[in-house]
C-alpha cells in the first residue's frame, strides 16, 4: 500500500506522541497513547492522553476536549497506538471513534494485545474511515518498549543502572560510594524511577546503604521497590520496610524453611498487619534465588519494567544470566585506583565470547558521562 501520510501528519504524530509521553509510570501496565484531532481547516480542536491506569483511554480524552462537536465533521484523528476494541475499565475507542462524523485515522502501530490485534483498525474501516497504519512507528514502539516487552516475554523489561569511575570502580576501599555521580545524574536516575514500575537492589545495598528508593528530586509517581532477600535476614528497621512507602515494597526470598515459620520475627514483620509490603517466594539456584523465577513472578503481578540500583553481585549474576536488557551506566571524571568494580565473573575468556552492546548512546549529564545500550 502506497504511502499517503504528509510531512502535516508527521507534525500531529509527533505532536500525539509527546502527550502520551506524559503518562509515564502512571499508566502502567497500559501503554502510554496519545491522540491529536484536526479538523478540515487543518485546526487542533482537540487532543489527549491516557493519564492513569483504569481511567479514559486518550481518544475518549481528546473527544470530550471539543467544545464544538460539529466541528469534527471529516476531521482526522492521529493516535499513538491502535484503539481499542474491547472492554475492559472503559469501552471501546474503536467503536467510540466510529461513531463520529470522522473521515480520517491515522494510527502510529497496531496494538499487539491480542483482544486488539488488528481488530480496532478493522471496525474503523468497516465504518468507511481511512486508516492509515505505520506513520513514526519506531517512534512508538521506542516509547512504549516497556508495555511490548512484557506482552511479548511475560516478564519485566530490565534495566541495570551503574554509577562508576573512570576507572571502573563503584565503591572505595572503605565501602563509601557516596556520591560517584553527580546532581544533575541523580536527578535523571529520580526521573527514571518514576518511570518503572519497580526499582530493585539487592540484600548487601539494602543492608549497607539503606536506600529509600523513593522519587524526591523531580516530580513523579512512586515506584515499587524489590528487595532480593534470599536468606530472609534483612533488619526490619530498614527504609523499605517502615517507611510511608513500606506497602510498595516487594520481598524476594528462596528460604522456604524461614518462610513457611511463622515463629521467625522476620517473617512475623512481613505477615504483620504493621507491613503493608509483599513477599514472594522463589526457587534457590545454586545457592542463591532463582532470578529467571523471580522475573517470571513479578511479570504476573504485573510488572511491566524494573530498574535495577544493585551492587556488584547482583548486577554481575543479572549479566551472567543474560536478565538485562539495558545498561545506564554512569561514568564519573573520577578515579579510585581500588575498591569494588561495578561487574566482575561474567565468565567471559576469550574476545569472541564478548557481551556487545547495540543501539549505543553517549550524553553528558554534567559532569558525567551516561553510556546507554541495548544487550
Amino acid at each position: 500500500m502506497a504511502d499517503t501520510t504528509t510531512d502535516i501528519d508527521r507534525k500531529w504524530m509527533s505532536h500525539a506522541l509527546d502527550l502520551a509521553e506524559q503518562g509515564a509510570g502512571y499508566v502502567s501496565p497500559n501503554p502510554m497513547v496519545g491522540c491529536v484531532i484536526i479538523s478540515t481547516e487543518g485546526q487542533k480542536i482537540g487532543q489527549g492522553f491516557h493519564e492513569r491506569h483504569g481511567e479514559a483511554h486518550a481518544e475518549k480524552k481528546a473527544l470530550d476536549d471539543i467544545a464544538d462537536k460539529s466541528s469534527l465533521e471529516g476531521a482526522t484523528v492521529y493516535v499513538t497506538l491502535e484503539p481499542c476494541a474491547h472492554h475492559g475499565n472503559t469501552p471501546p475507542c474503536c467503536e467510540l471513534l466510529a461513531e463520529q462524523p470522522i473521515d480520517r485515522v491515522v494510527v502510529a502501530m497496531e496494538d499487539p494485545t491480542p483482544k486488539v490485534a488488528g481488530k480496532g483498525i478493522t471496525h474503523l474501516r468497516d465504518h468507511d474511515i481511512t486508516v492509515d497504519v505505520g506513520l513514526m512507528q519506531e517512534e512508538a514502539e521506542d516509547l512504549n518498549e516497556f508495555f511490548l516487552y512484557h506482552q511479548s516475554l511475560n516478564r519485566p523489561f530490565i534495566t541495570l543502572k551503574i554509577a562508576q569511575t573512570l576507572d571502573g570502580y563503584t565503591a572505595a576501599p572503605d565501602g563509601s560510594s557516596e556520591w560517584i555521580s553527580g546532581p544533575q545524574s541523580r536527578a535523571l536516575v529520580h526521573r527514571w524511577r518514576s518511570q518503572y514500575d519497580a526499582v530493585m537492589v539487592g540484600r548487601n545495598t539494602a543492608r549497607l546503604d539503606n536506600p529509600r528508593l523513593t522519587v524526591r528530586h523531580v516530580e513523579g509517581r512512586q515506584p515499587r521497590r524489590i528487595v532480593i532477600d534470599g536468606p530472609l535476614e534483612l533488619s526490619e528497621d530498614l527504609n523499605l520496610f517502615s517507611d510511608q512507602y513500606e506497602e510498595k515494597t516487594i520481598v524476594l526470598t528462596h528460604n522456604r524453611q524461614k518462610y513457611e515459620n511463622e515463629a521467625d520475627p522476620m517473617l512475623d514483620m512481613l505477615q504483620s498487619d504493621y507491613f503493608h509490603g509483599e513477599t514472594l517466594l522463589v526457587d534457590e539456584k545454586d545457592g542463591h534465588t532463582d532470578l529467571r523465577q523471580a522475573f517470571r513472578q513479578l511479570g504476573q503481578l504485573p510488572l511491566t519494567s524494573v530498574l535495577v540500583e544493585a551492587g556488584q553481585q547482583l548486577s554481575s549474576a543479572l549479566l551472567h544470566e543474560q536478565l538485562v536488557d539495558k545498561v545506564e551506566c554512569f561514568i564519573a571524571p573520577k578515579m579510585l585506583g581500588g575498591g569494588t568494580k561495578s561487574i566482575i565473573n561474567l565468565d567471559i575468556n576469550r574476545m569472541s565470547e564478548i557481551m556487545e552492546f547495540h543501539d549505543l548512546e553517549w550524553k553528558q549529564v554534567g559532569n558525567d558521562l551516561l553510556f546507554r545500550g541495548y544487550l
